[in-house]
Parts: C-alpha cells; sequence; structure tokens
C-alpha cells in the first residue's frame, strides 16, 4: 500500500508521513474512527473528536489548541494512549497497539512527539545550551555564575591565542626550526623544561587551606604568574642559547599557576551550584574554557601567518587576558568572610553601623592582597615579642581583657594591630578578636587623621596604616590605653549586633577562613 499523503488545515503546515507500516496503521485507524463518529449517535459525539484528534496527533497532525487531549481508549481501535512524559520541556506520549484478543503486543510501545518541530536555529542552539550551561539553567544556578563564564571564556580566548606565540617561540629557540641542535638534544631540553614545572607544582602545593580561604587572591595571584611564565618562554627568542633555564623558569612559573587555577576552581564553581548540580557546573564551565582556548588558538593561529610584532601581539593580548582574569574574580560572590571581605564588612559597620550585602562586600574585596604578604595593618594570633616592646605596657592593658580569650594591642614602632589569643580561645573568640582588632585600628586611624590636620609628618593613603617611626610614636601610652579602653566598650555593645547583621546579608563567619596564627597564651 503506497504512502498516504493528508493535508492539514491552512494554519498548519503540510506533512508527509513516512511509508512504515506503523504509519498507515495510524493513518488507517484515524479515518475508519472518523467514518465511525459521522454515523455515530450524538451522545458519543461530544467525546470522539477527542479520541481522533490524539490518533491524529499521534500520526504526526498537529491538533487545533482548542481541543485537549484525552488519555483513554481509541474507540473501536486497537490503540491506546499508555502516558505521557516531559524531558526539559518537550512532551511525548507513548503508545501501544493491542491484538484481537484485547491484550498488548509485545513490543508495540512507541513515543509520539507532541512538540512542534523547532526552527534548525533553535534546534543548534539547544544543542549548544547542553554543552555550555547546566542543566535547569538559570534557575540552577547564581546570577553570578553567567558574568563569570563570560570573563573566563574571554581569558581562555586571549590565553589560547597567546599558547600559539610561546610555543613557536619555543620550538625556534630549541633549535627545531633552524636544525641548532640534534633531535636527541631537543628531547632532553624539553624532558628537563617540563621536569622542572612538575617540581614547581609539588613546591606550591604546600600553601594547602589558603587555597579555602583566600582563593580569589590566589587566582588572580595565579594569572599574573601565567603571565609571567608566557613572558619568560617568550625571551628565549632573543637569547636562545639559554634556552634550557629560561624555559625551565617559565614552565616552573606557568605549573605553580595551574595549581592555583586547578585548586581554587572547585570552590568558586560551588558558589555558583544550587542544590547538588556541582559536578555538572564544573563540566559546562570546563567546556566553556575548552571552546574558547581552541577558538583563541584559531586566531594565534591566523594573525602568526602575518609575521606580526612579538613584542606588540604579546603585549596587546596580555593586556586582554589580565583584564578578562580579573573581571573574572572580581564577579565571583562568595559568602564566607576571609580577612579581606572580614575587613570590608567591619569598616562599613563602624562607618555606616550596617554591613554590606554580599554582592558589595565581594565588589570591594581587596583581591591583590595576598596571603603571603607580611605587610599587614591587622595580625591575628601573633606571637608576644611581635606585639609587645616592654612587659608595663602588657601589664597595663591585662585586666581589660580578663574575661576575654584574646588581648588586643597595638605595636607603635611596627604600625600594627596584634591580637594574641588565649589557650581557650574558640571559635567565636576568635572572630571577636578579629572585630575588635578592626575597632581598634580604626580608632588609631581616626586619632591619626585628626592629628594630621594639624601636622605633616605622615601621611594616611585611604587603605592602609601609612608613617614613619616618628608619625608613630605621635600615640602617646596614655592615648594608646585609652582607646582601647574605648574599643573594649564598642566590641561588649557592637559585637552581637555585627553578627546579627552579617547573618541577616547571608555571610558564613568562620575562624578558619580568618587564617588566625597558631600561637597561643598559656
Amino acid at each position: 500500500m503506497a504512502p498516504i499523503k493528508i493535508k492539514q488545515s491552512p494554519t498548519s503546515a503540510a506533512q508527509t508521513l513516512a511509508s512504515s507500516q506503523d504509519a498507515r496503521l495510524l493513518v488507517r485507524e484515524t479515518l475508519r474512527i472518523n467514518a465511525n463518529l459521522a454515523s455515530a449517535p450524538s451522545s458519543t459525539s461530544a467525546s470522539s473528536p477527542s479520541s481522533s484528534l490524539v490518533a491524529a496527533e499521534s500520526c504526526g497532525l498537529r491538533a487545533d489548541s482548542s481541543f485537549a487531549l484525552l488519555e483513554e481508549d481509541f474507540k473501536d481501535s486497537r490503540l491506546k494512549i499508555i502516558c505521557r512524559e516531559e524531558i526539559d520541556g518537550r512532551r511525548c506520549q507513548y503508545v501501544a497497539e493491542k491484538d484481537g484478543s484485547g491484550r498488548f503486543k509485545k513490543g508495540s510501545i512507541r513515543s509520539v512527539s507532541l512538540q512542534t518541530p523547532q526552527a534548525p536555529i533553535d534546534e543548534l542552539m539547544s544543542f549548544i545550551r547542553s554543552y555550555v550551561a547546566p542543566e535547569g539553567f538559570p534557575d540552577s544556578v547564581t546570577p553570578s555564575y553567567v558574568p563569570y563564564m563570560t570573563w573566563r571564556a574571554l581569558k581562555h580566548f586571549f590565553g589560547g591565542a597567546m599558547g600559539v606565540f610561546t610555543t613557536q617561540t619555543l620550538l625556534n629557540s630549541v633549535g627545531m626550526s633552524r636544525n641548532r641542535a640534534t633531535p636527541g638534544a631537543v628531547a632532553i631540553n624539553w624532558i628537563l623544561k617540563d621536569g622542572a614545572g612538575r617540581v614547581g607544582k609539588m613546591l606550591f602545593a604546600r600553601q594547602g587551606k589558603k587555597f579555602d580561604y583566600d582563593l580569589k587572591q590566589l587566582r588572580i595571584a595565579g594569572d599574573l604568574l601565567m603571565e609571567l611564565g608566557a613572558g619568560v618562554e617568550l625571551a628565549t627568542a632573543a637569547v636562545p642559547h639559554l634556552f634550557l633555564p629560561l624555559a625551565c623558569a617559565a614552565n616552573v612559573v606557568k605549573n605553580v599557576a595551574a595549581v592555583t587555577s586547578t585548586s581554587t576552581r572547585t570552590p568558586i564553581y560551588k558558589a555558583f551550584a544550587k542544590g547538588e548540580n556541582i559536578g555538572d557546573v564544573t563540566a559546562k564551565g570546563e567546556c566553556v574554557g575548552n571552546v574558547a582556548d581552541l577558538l583563541g588558538t584559531g586566531l594565534g593561529i591566523m594573525i602568526s601567518k602575518r609575521n606580526p610584532s612579538l613584542v606588540t601581539t604579546f603585549a596587546l593580548l596580555s593586556c586582554g587576558y589580565v583584564l578578562s582574569s580579573y573581571q573574572e574574580v572580581k564577579s565571583v560572590v562568595l559568602h564566607t568572610l576571609n580577612r579581606a571581605r572580614f575587613t570590608v564588612a567591619v569598616e562599613s559597620f563602624l562607618k555606616t553601623g550596617c554591613v554590606p550585602t554580599l554582592q558589595e562586600g565581594n565588589m570591594k574585596e581587596n583581591i591583590f592582597s595576598f596571603p603571603w604578604s607580611r605587610n599587614r595593618p591587622i595580625v591575628l594570633g601573633t606571637r608576644f615579642k611581635d606585639a609587645f616592646q616592654d612587659p608595663g605596657s602588657f601589664l597595663a592593658i591585662k585586666p581589660l581583657f580578663e574575661k576575654e580569650k584574646y588581648m588586643i594591642t597595638y605595636n607603635p614602632s611596627k604600625g600594627n594591630v596584634y591580637a594574641l589569643l588565649k589557650d581557650q580561645a574558640k571559635s567565636d573568640d576568635i572572630l571577636k578578636a578579629a572585630f575588635h582588632a578592626h575597632v581598634l585600628l580604626h580608632f588609631i586611624r581616626s586619632s591619626h587623621e585628626r592629628r594630621s590636620s594639624y601636622s605633616k609628618h605622615g601621611e594616611y593613603d585611604g587603605q592602609d596604616f601609612v608613617g614613619t617611626p616618628s608619625t608613630h610614636s605621635l600615640l602617646t601610652t596614655a592615648d594608646l590605653e585609652a582607646h582601647i579602653a574605648e574599643s573594649c566598650k564598642v566590641v561588649s555593645n557592637s559585637y552581637v549586633f555585627f553578627k546579627r547583621k552579617a547573618a541577616e546579608q547571608g555571610w558564613v563567619m568562620s575562624e578558619s577562613h580568618l587564617n588566625p596564627g597558631r600561637a597561643r597564651l598559656c
């Protein structure tokens, strides 16, 4: 029997049914049902059209939206709707065929789509979205996911383009293009270069927990190291006879950057995930990075064929890479209060009485305050010898902290506020000590600003307490003790209020994110 073509109403596009036995059967049953309905009593006419429409739609015909599809047996038909299913917004129904005795035939279940066929461009976009967007997007991720992935893709794009030039330069320097070395010597140099990189990767892994609480700072540091390594690789073009030491140094730096990127990747993706979909978010994020890297590599190849200025090209691509990296890190919104975000939260609280929102706190965070930097205005968990210059200053403030599990002081010679922790200090005591240290620093800076308005012995740059020893000596012992006593009163009245305000904004506080020192007063 030849395939039958059925024309739909003017509002529907014409469709041609396949000549398979299943399609012929469905069409035949539809026509037979319509013929039976023409002679059926009027009492049954109300429900019959729906059944015929179901059968017609099972054949690929579009049903008018004014009719509802009913899950009931086809009248006088061997076909029956079993169930309906929806997946990723696409609906379909399953039908099965009965034999003469009314039983279902084995293997007769088939799926029939209830969706209007998508346009080719829509199908292409759905295909791409399945690779770059997590399931349930955008409801399955936080709002900061899109800007982060945008800048991440742009960063990988520039990185891929730079990789073309650095690899080409390395190959030229090692002697592959000018036959300056035998293949064996080339292989040995390349192996030594890679081996040195692995050593650097192992050494930097000792940073440990810093990857958890200062991940933004380490992430931007890793990207800057990646740029430094690429620059060293390009330098081998100027001094090819120093290929081995320069290539080894560059590979060590780039592998350190790779460790940083890998170690901070999971906490960042975890911040985007809603629910238990971190694996999906990670997979799609890596896919976006790889696609952008391939596109960047293609761009680099096309540019390299024109023999452009190596320095100019590298400078432009580096600017794009660093800018994208900075915006990528700044777009991450974390809920935890590390030292940098804790500083933002406390300073805002002391000035305005309010704790910044998650977005505000993350945007104001200083991502260039690297964890290994020793130039910090506040030192948490310090040793006694660093905090006090003489026993008198210790004995003078000791009574103020009899009921606390910590002590706070200021060392004028170093310009730092020190928080000493007692051996009974718990998590909340450490958080309170950090809060108290910021309060004392706020009082000292305010006093310094007032003094600076009358004297020009030092300067205040708005970020860190800066000045010469003579400037610090302007703060007398009596003034310092007064500031410490005043800070104790403020902390006793405002610390609980600060914690409540921080919790209302969604901040999560833990002493581990503040990275306190291990020294304790016994």
